[in-house]
């Protein structure tokens, strides 16, 4: 009997969600994703430091943005020569509210990695699902630079982002998961809320259904899994990027991963127009989604920081 990892990839294309090199080579994704939090917690190895030092050494004449950016591609690069498709690297959060900047710095990135020779079809930009954010996808969806929007958790995001013709989106289960869990307290029912019941499973499978049923051709990744029932509910989801620890009990596990999500299984949702003011106005009604997008902005800009000062404490040296 095969594992559940190996009966999942029937269903859904795996990533690996971490900036571990060692991670992926042994549990063989498709794609992988990282952000400002995973590359500061790997530059903090030993064996990842190399890589931070060598970027502050070869640019010590460059900004502290530049050499970010080169840490960001530096591990994008060798994240490629692991997995055989698609890495997404993050623009700094600091600027989800800037569509310009986001913008100018999203080519800058890409730009370092045309300079390494890395095709563009391989690389997804990771920007914050803001309005300003995915109007700078918009922009950069138009001259071939591909999108992945992050911090994603409801449908007028989703829908958003649709209408931006992004390529692929993560919706993420674990932070609405945690949102719930916590808003009803001493209330909440575990088992009542498990599988598909979950509210973060059942806010990707909305938007996986909306999309589906509208031949929207943007990919829908599930994100942000706290356990291995989250995961196997979203089973057919177009991919799943997942930690290494989910990653190692899925593989230790023997059994099926049943398809969850298919087309056609619903009856199709109502087109839904999504402009600017429809937009806030929603998200502004969405108190989840309002303040975990809030949150996870602040957590990866603190993260961003950190970065920072790894990145300057190394002139020091």
């Amino acid at each position: 009997m095969s594992n559940q990892l190996e009966a999942l990839r029937q269903h859904s294309a795996v990533v690996a969600d971490t900036g571990d090199f060692e991670a992926m080579r042994a549990f063989r994704p498709t794609d992988a994703t990282t952000n400002p939090s995973l590359i500061l917690k790997a530059v903090q190895k030993s064996e990842y430091r190399p890589l931070l030092d060598r970027v502050v050494r070869d640019h010590a004449g460059a900004s502290t943005a530049e050499r970010m950016d080169r840490l960001l591609v530096a591990f994008g690069q060798a994240i490629l020569d692991i997995v055989p498709g698609r890495v997404s690297t993050e623009v700094d959060a600091r600027l989800s509210f800037d569509t310009r900047a986001t913008v100018e710095r999203a080519r800058a990135i890409m730009a370092l990695y045309a300079a390494a020779g890395i095709p563009r079809e391989r690389v997804l930009i990771k920007i914050a699902s803001t309005w300003e954010g995915i109007q700078a996808a918009r922009v950069l969806q138009s001259e071939g630079v591909r999108c992945n929007m992050t911090l994603l958790f409801s449908l007028e995001q989703a829908i958003a982002c649709a209408e931006a013709r992004v390529q692929l989106i993560s919706p993420f289960v674990g932070r609405i998961y945690d949102w719930h869990k916590k808003n009803q307290g001493a209330a909440w029912d575990e088992a009542a809320n498990a599988g598909s019941a979950d509210p973060g499973v059942q806010s990707v499978a909305r938007v996986y259904h909306y999309f589906k049923s509208h031949d929207i051709p943007t990919e829908i990744m599930g994100a942000s899994f706290r356990n291995i029932g989250q995961i196997l509910a979203l089973a057919g989801c177009d991919l799943l990027t997942i930690s290494p620890e989910l990653l190692a009990t899925l593989q230790a596990t023997e059994g099926d991963a049943p398809r969850e999500l298919a087309p056609g299984k619903e009856s199709p949702p109502d087109r839904i127009d999504m402009g600017e003011a429809a937009f806030r106005f929603r998200l502004n009604e969405n108190a989840m989604a309002t303040e975990k997008l809030a949150e996870g902005i602040r957590v990866f800009v603190a993260d961003a920081k950190k970065l920072d000062q790894l990145i300057l404490g190394q002139n020091t040296r």
